[in-house]
């Protein structure tokens, strides 16, 4: 069986083949979700998001480069249009989405309570971030870019972003100390 790469469904897809279009959702609409999901702050927010993601795409393939990967481009994407969401609607970003649950072995009550409460900080902290800190913590620590990738998505120099990362690491942790 040929497994088709990505190079050939996008050339499909933007011949209007649907199923070709299917299969690069498929194979990257995770990556892309969690992108948004930590961006965003809530699941209904992330999968329009990825929609949006992926229609942008489709209606650009024609002038995507195919000799770059697929997935930085979706992610270029995705980090642009979840920051404009993010200057949109601010304040009205909603927190009460709750975490995906742990892989690992069941904790007690006790201390999932204290790891939800935990949790809810952190992503109380992370969103109370200026958007250019939020996104460069969400592909540095979460999507585990290099400093090069994350300025080719953020389209900013190496050195823009290794001072964002600084700030928003230092921002974080006051906002942390805050909720202590």
């Amino acid at each position: 069986m040929n497994i088709a790469t990505d190079r050939d469904l996008i050339n499909r897809a933007a011949q209007d083949d649907q199923d070709a279009f299917s299969e690069l959702i498929q194979r990257h609409q995770t990556a892309v979700f969690n992108i948004a999901y930590r961006m965003l702050g809530n699941q209904r927010d992330a999968e329009d998001a990825t929609q949006e993601t992926f229609i942008r795409a489709y209606r650009a393939f024609n002038t995507f480069d195919t000799e770059r990967p697929l997935l930085p481009w979706l992610k270029r994407i995705a980090t642009n249009h979840c920051l404009n969401q993010i200057k949109q609607t601010r304040p009205a970003l909603s927190l009460d989405d709750n975490l995906p649950p742990p892989k690992e072995p069941s904790p007690g009550p006790e201390e999932q309570t204290t790891n939800r409460e935990r949790d809810m900080q952190i992503r109380t902290a992370l969103l109370s971030l200026p958007p250019r800190y939020l996104v460069v913590i969400e592909l540095r620590h979460f999507q585990a870019l290099s400093y090069t990738e994350i300025a080719e998505i953020v389209q900013q120099p190496l050195s823009a972003i290794k001072s964002d990362l600084f700030r928003a690491r230092k921002m974080l942790a006051e906002e942390l100390k805050k909720l202590r």
